[in-house]
């Protein structure tokens, strides 16, 4: 019981940030949207990324964005996250995404300053 109590607690004050980056202009993805825009749900406690999502064209692709962002601590800085997408991901997507992150990253150190 307490397990559920904690959860709960914990994702009552998450804060949500977002990070948007032009995409190339061949893909499918920039067609729909001209940017990405990835949205990343954090406890700002923990630094833990509780949720993700993404604006990319494939549920695939968007829940693989998310299993790679879900879990990850911001307090351990955004190139190892970077890194990890950069060496699994290989969509015409990659640097916008990568551009994202960061710029999310950015609004992160803002939010925990």
């Amino acid at each position: 019981m307490s397990n559920n109590k904690t959860a709960k607690t914990s994702t009552e004050n998450t804060v949500f940030i977002t990070g948007y980056a032009k995409l190339p202009s061949a893909i499918t993805a920039e067609k729909l949207y001209e940017v990405v825009a990835i949205g990343v749900e954090v406890d700002p406690t923990t630094g833990i990324i509780v949720d993700a999502d993404c604006t990319l064209a494939t549920e695939v692709s968007r829940k693989f964005f998310q299993k790679i962002t879900k879990g990850y601590c911001l307090f351990d800085g955004i190139e190892p996250l970077i890194l990890r997408f950069e060496t699994r991901y290989y969509g015409s997507a990659r640097k916008a995404i990568v551009t994202a992150l960061k710029i999310m990253y950015q609004k992160w150190e803002t939010c925990v300053e």
